[in-house]
C-alpha cells in the first residue's frame, strides 16, 4: 500500500494503532493493516506438480476496489524460485493452466469488460485475447488438450449472435424510460435486478490470434449455467477426452421457491443436452475421474432446504447409476477431486469451526482427514506426481484466526506441510495476533455446543477486559477458525476486547442434526445457547469483564441482534445490528430467495402466519424502551436478500422509544460492505460505537450494567 492511503486511513481511524513497526512483541492491528494485508486465493497446480498459480488481492483506497494480479510461486521452493507475479496490471486473476503446462489463460479487465486472455507461463511475450464478448466472462475452464476454452457469459436467450447482445444492451442503455417489468420470481438477486439474460456455457477455440468466435453450447436455453444461486465449486467441467463438458443447471419453473440443481452433459461441438441426475435436491460441482467412466459431485436430498448435508456422489456414465459414498458420514462434502490414479476422492468439509480436506476410496469407506485440524478453504491436486515426491500433492489455501490465508504443499500420503507463500510476512511479525481458543458448554437442551475466544492485544491476565460476541449469519454457516476482513476478530481486538464466537443452534459442522434445529425456532435455542455461552466465559475466564459486554452481528446474526434488543434484557451496553431480518412477514415479501422462509418457518406468511408472528424481532418491539440498549443499525440500499428497510424498521421502532440509536445506509453496497473506503467508514463507525459504550465509566450503560 502507499504512504498516501496509509496516511488517509489513519486519519480516519483514531481508535487504531496507526504507528510505525516498533516492538518486538508486537502492537494491535490496526485498520490500515488489514487493508494493507494480501488476500491470496485460487490456488491451481500444474499439470506436472511443480508449480501454483494462484491471485492476490489488495484493496486500493484511491481506485476504491480490489486490485488483483495472477501469481506463479513453485511447490518445492527448496528446489530454487520465488514467488513472482505473472501479471500487475491489478484487473487480472482466475489463471488456469493449460494441459502441457506451457501456457497460462486468466480473466483480465484491462479492456474495460471481463475477457479470457493466454498467456505464456514463463511470463514472455504479451497475452492474447481469447474471447471478445460483449457482455463479459464470469469464469473459464481448458480443456484436456488444450484446444478449446468453456466459459460462461451472459446473453439474451433469443440472440442468435454477440452483435445482438451488444445492440440490445446499447438500445437499454440510450433508453431514457427506466422501468422494470416482469411476470415471474426471481426478478432480482443478491444486488443486481434481472436485465433478461441468462448465464451460457460457451466454448471457444484457443487461437493465435485471439477473439475467435465462441459457441454457445446451450442457445436459447431460457435458465443459467451455472445457476444464479449457490453455483458452488467447479459447476462445469471437461471430460478427459475433451469431447464432453458436464455442467450444473436449474430448469424449475419457479427458481425463487425451488433448491433443485442436475447435472447435463452436452457435446463440446454442440446438440442437444442429456440430463443425469433427477435428484429432487441440488447437484452439482462435477468433476470427471481420470479415466472418464465416473463423475463425482456433491449432492443435497432434500428439496427446498440450502442447508441440508452435502452428500458425495459418484455417477456411473454407462450405466447411469449413482451413488452415495458418505452417508455415514455426519459431515457437508465440498469440492469434490479426484486422485491422479482415480482411486481416491479428495474433498473438504467444515468440521468444528475448522475446514480439513478429507479422502475417501473411490468405492466407499471412511473418509481419512488429510489436513485434521486446520481451515483449508480452498484447495488443489497435482493430478501427476510432483518432482521427487510420491503421491498426490494437496496444495491448500489456509488460514487461521490468527492468520490471513497463505499457501501450502501438503503430501496426500502423510507428512509435513510446507508453506508455499510468505505475502505478509513481514506486516505480520509486527502484529500482536491472538490464537483463537476454543471452548465447549451446554447449551439448550443440555446440548455441546463450540464457540472461540480471542484474546486482546498485549494480555495482562490481572486486568478485566470488555467483552464484544459476535454472531455470524447464515443462520446455517459456522464460525470458524479462519480469517475474515469483513468481521475481522483481531481488529475487533485491537482496543482491548476479548472477542467471542459461539457456534450455536443451527451452525454447519456439528452434525446435521445441529444444523437443522434451527429450522422454525430462530430465537429459541440459538438463543440460549449464545446466552449460556456467554455466561460460560464470564464464570471461566476471570479476566473477563461481565459489566461491559456488547453484541453485533449481521444477517441472521443482525436479526439475533434485533432479537436480543428485547429478550435480552438489558445485558448489553451495546448492540450492532447489520442487515438484521427484523420484521419476518414483511422480509418474506421483498426477499428474492423464497425456499429459505419457507423452509424455516414452515410455510407462508398466510398459511402459517403464527410462526412468522412468534418468531419475529418486530413483536417484541413494545419491550425496547423497557431497557434502551444503544443500537447502531446498518444497511446496504442494494441488499436485496435483506432488504434495508428490514433496518429502517427496526431504527424507526428504537427511535420512538428514545433507544440511544444511530442509522448507517450505505447507498452502494448490498448484503456486505465490499468497497474498502466503504469499509475504511464501516469499521470506523462500528468500533467508535463500542469505544462510546464499553468505556470503564459506562455512562450509558444498559440496565444490567448500571
Amino acid at each position: 500500500m502507499t504512504s498516501k492511503p496509509f496516511a488517509i486511513v489513519c486519519a480516519v481511524t483514531a481508535w487504531a494503532t496507526c504507528a510505525a513497526p516498533v516492538a518486538a512483541a508486537g502492537r494491535p492491528i490496526s485498520l490500515s493493516d488489514l487493508l494493507a494485508l494480501q488476500r491470496v486465493s485460487d490456488p491451481q497446480v500444474s499439470p506436472d506438480g511443480t508449480r501454483v498459480l494462484y491471485t492476490v488481492a489488495t484493496p486500493d483506497l484511491t481506485a476504491n476496489r480490489m486490485a488483483r494480479n495472477v501469481w506463479v510461486v513453485p511447490v518445492d521452493v527448496s528446489k530454487g524460485g520465488e514467488p513472482r507475479a505473472l501479471t500487475t496490471t491489478g484487473r487480472e486473476g482466475g489463471a488456469r493452466w493449460s494441459a502441457d503446462g506451457k501456457r497460462v489463460a486468466f480473466i483480465s479487465m484491462r479492456t474495460g469488460t471481463m475477457q479470457i486472455f493466454v498467456m505464456n507461463a514463463d511470463g514472455s511475450g504479451e497475452p492474447t485475447q481469447v474471447t471478445k464478448i460483449s457482455t463479459g466472462v464470469d469464469s473459464f475452464i481448458w480443456s484436456p488438450d488444450g484446444r478449446w476454452i468453456a466459459f460462461t457469459a451472459s446473453v439474451f436467450p433469443d440472440c442468435k449472435d454477440d452483435a445482438c447482445n451488444g445492440a440490445r444492451d446499447d438500445a437499454r442503455g440510450k433508453n431514457p424510460v427506466r422501468a422494470r417489468a416482469y411476470d415471474r420470481l426471481l426478478y432480482r438477486h443478491w444486488t443486481s435486478w434481472a436485465d433478461g439474460k441468462r448465464s451460457h456455457l460457451f466454448v471457444v477455440p484457443v487461437v493465435a490470434h485471439g477473439g475467435a468466435d465462441a459457441s454457445d453450447l446451450v442457445p436459447g436455453a431460457d435458465y443459467d449455467v451455472p445457476p444464479r444461486e449457490r453455483e458452488g465449486p467447479h459447476p462445469f467441467a471437461f471430460s478427459p477426452d475433451g469431447k464432453t463438458l458436464c455442467f450444473t443447471a436449474v430448469t424449475d419453473a419457479v427458481e425463487a421457491a425451488s433448491t433443485n440443481a442436475d447435472l447435463f452433459e452436452v457435446d463440446v461441438n454442440g446438440g442437444a443436452a442429456k440430463k443425469l441426475t433427477t435428484n429432487p435436491g441440488f447437484d452439482g460441482a462435477p468433476a470427471y475421474s481420470p479415466d472418464g467412466r465416473t463423475i463425482a459431485y456433491h449432492s443435497q436430498a432434500r428439496p427446498g432446504y440450502e442447508s441440508d448435508k452435502w452428500r458425495l456422489m459418484v455417477l456411473d456414465r454407462a450405466s447411469g447409476k449413482s451413488t452415495s459414498l458418505t452417508d455415514a458420514f455426519d459431515r457437508s462434502a465440498d469440492t469434490p477431486l479426484w486422485s491422479a490414479d482415480g482411486g481416491t476422492i479428495y474433498f473438504n468439509a467444515e468440521d468444528r469451526g475448522e475446514m480439513p480436506v478429507f479422502a475417501i476410496a473411490a468405492t466407499g469407506g471412511t473418509p481419512r482427514a488429510v489436513t485434521p485440524g486446520s481451515f483449508d478453504g480452498e484447495f488443489a491436486v497435482a493430478l501427476r506426481q510432483a518432482q521427487g515426491e510420491p503421491g498426490d500433492i494437496l496444495v491448500v489455501s489456509r488460514s487461521s484466526l490468527a492468520a490471513p490465508a497463505e499457501l501450502y504443499a501438503v503430501p496426500a500420503n502423510g507428512g509435513a506441510a510446507r508453506q508455499l507463500t510468505h505475502q505478509n510476512a513481514a506486516l505480520l511479525s509486527q502484529l500482536d495476533l491472538s490464537k483463537g481458543e476454543s471452548f465447549a458448554f451446554k447449551g439448550a437442551a443440555n446440548t455441546d455446543v463450540q464457540g472461540f475466544l480471542v484474546r486482546p492485544p498485549n494480555f495482562d491476565a490481572t486486568k478485566k477486559y470488555p467483552v464484544l460476541m459476535i454472531l455470524h449469519g447464515g443462520p446455517e454457516t459456522q464460525h470458524s477458525d479462519t480469517w475474515s476482513y469483513r468481521w475481522n476478530a483481531q481488529t475487533f481486538a485491537s482496543p482491548g476486547y476479548v472477542v467471542l464466537n459461539i457456534n450455536r443452534r443451527g451452525s454447519t459442522g456439528f452434525g446435521q442434526k445441529f444444523t437443522d434445529d434451527i429450522a422454525g425456532d430462530w430465537g429459541g435455542k440459538a438463543f440460549t445457547d449464545l446466552m449460556n455461552g456467554l455466561d460460560y466465559v464470564l464464570g471461566k475466564y476471570p479476566f473477563t469483564d461481565r459489566t461491559r459486554v456488547a453484541a453485533a452481528g449481521g444477517s441472521y446474526g443482525g436479526y439475533m441482534i434485533d432479537w436480543m434488543e428485547s429478550h435480552a434484557k438489558g445485558r448489553f451496553r451495546a448492540l450492532i445490528s447489520h442487515a438484521g431480518v427484523y420484521n419476518l412477514t414483511s422480509e418474506y415479501g421483498a426477499t428474492e430467495e423464497l425456499w429459505f422462509p419457507e423452509r424455516d418457518f414452515l410455510g407462508t406468511p398466510w398459511t402459517n402466519p403464527s410462526t412468522y408472528e412468534k418468531t419475529s424481532p418486530h413483536t417484541y418491539a413494545a419491550e425496547f424502551g423497557a431497557y434502551k440498549t444503544p443500537t447502531l443499525v446498518i444497511a446496504g440500499e442494494q441488499d436485496f436478500r435483506v432488504p434495508y428497510t428490514q433496518s429502517l424498521e427496526f431504527f424507526s421502532a428504537l427511535q420512538r422509544q428514545n433507544v440511544p440509536s444511530k442509522l448507517i445506509v450505505f447507498p452502494d453496497e448490498g448484503h456486505w460492505v465490499l468497497k474498502p473506503q466503504n469499509s475504511v467508514y464501516w469499521y470506523k463507525e462500528f468500533m467508535d460505537w463500542l469505544a462510546r459504550y464499553l468505556t470503564a465509566d459506562g455512562s450509558a450503560s444498559s440496565k444490567s450494567a448500571r
